[in-house]
């Protein structure tokens, strides 16, 4: 994986049951990277987890992977 768009893609369709529905996109603003990640509402679920622990692992392992870069994960239903 070489950049932060394909690793957080990689994990959270690892994670969903469904991945069709799954939408990741990602701009450039400022030096800062924006991911979206947009999915129905049951799956937004999924992605968050239990008082919001498994986004948290996802934005740990992105900041291990990617130290140097500045990014937002955003989610959207």
């Amino acid at each position: 994986m070489t950049d932060i768009k394909q690793a957080a893609e990689y994990i959270i369709k690892a994670i969903v049951t469904d991945d069709k529905n799954v939408v990741i996109e990602s701009r450039e603003e400022n030096q800062l990277t924006i991911i979206e990640v947009s999915a129905p509402p049951e799956m937004v679920g999924q992605i968050i987890g239990k008082e919001g622990k498994i986004i948290k692992s996802i934005r740990t392992l992105l900041n291990l992977a990617f130290p140097e870069l500045r990014y937002i994960l955003q989610i959207k239903e």
